[in-house]
């Protein structure tokens, strides 16, 4: 059983889930416990095509970092990375340029050691394990500071992010203030949960995630509440639309039912 396999860092309740380790179970991954299992089962059921969104958003990530890369950003700080699967952040920007830097952010121990252990022989990438809701421990580590210049563009990254950050934690002034850290030039991705997009199953879902033991709990947000978010910078066309629609160039990118790939907001936008 995975629970006793020696990938898991000591001092782990296997028994209380983490949503970083759900979303692994979504993927198919199998670093996750049974208490993440159940979870995501639960999820699954009332929404049937969730490992389909989960792939839209990974290949909306690969989408915007080559974006990002065509528009000279060659350093990415990545907020909430989760435990590395397919097509990370410095894989898809190493490989068109090898110098590229990234710099993970992640509170969850398994997610941190997993990081650590594919990013051991990489001297442009490191983990930092930290509370995104901690900006100043974030962007004052040691890990920002070798490998970041804020004093040049950075890629600011926060996929599936900060739906789990409630309205009481002032999402608009974390967002704020890791955009102030930014100078010009800069852009951040963000992809959320969009609450008017879809019928109510997505509120029962959440409903199973805020009734377990995690510490994750999800907060749903329409249109205008994460277009708030993009304050200070220019959304990129086409704008905040469903990860679906966000500059699709495959087959792949786009999911067969219609509800699927609008059921994550995705945008990036321009720090002026």
């Amino acid at each position: 059983m995975a629970e006793t396999q020696n990938w898991v860092p000591l001092g782990i309740d296997t028994n209380v889930p983490s949503m970083a380790r759900v979303y692994d179970y979504i993927l198919g991954g199998a670093h996750n416990f049974a208490a993440d299992r159940q979870v995501g089962s639960q999820i699954e059921k009332l929404v049937p095509g969730l490992p389909s969104v989960a792939r839209l958003n990974r290949r909306f990530l690969g989408r915007a970092v080559n974006f990002l890369m065509d528009q000279g950003i060659r350093q990415f700080l990545d907020i909430g990375s989760g435990i590395p699967t397919v097509a990370n952040v410095h894989e898809v920007a190493q490989e068109r340029d090898p110098a590229a830097r990234v710099v993970y952010v992640d509170k969850d121990p398994v997610a941190v050691a997993h990081s650590q252990l594919m990013l051991s022989d990489n001297e442009n990438a490191a983990i930092v394990q930290a509370d995104m809701r901690d900006p100043e421990m974030v962007l004052s580590s040691p890990e920002v500071k070798r490998l970041l210049r804020l004093d040049e563009p950075v890629g600011l990254l926060m996929l599936l992010m900060m739906h789990w950050v409630p309205d009481e934690d002032s999402p608009d002034k974390l967002v704020a203030h890791y955009r102030d850290a930014l100078p010009a030039g800069s852009f951040m991705v963000m992809t959320h949960v969009a609450k008017d997009q879809i019928d109510d199953t997505v509120d029962q879902a959440a409903a199973v995630v805020n009734r377990s033991k995690s510490a994750d709990q999800m907060h749903m947000r329409n249109h205008a509440q994460v277009s708030a978010l993009f304050d200070g910078f220019s959304l990129v066309e086409p704008g905040l639309v469903g990860c679906g629609e966000w500059r699709p160039d495959g087959p792949g990118d786009v999911a067969d039912e219609a509800s699927m790939n609008m059921f994550l907001y995705a945008g990036v936008g321009r720090k002026d």
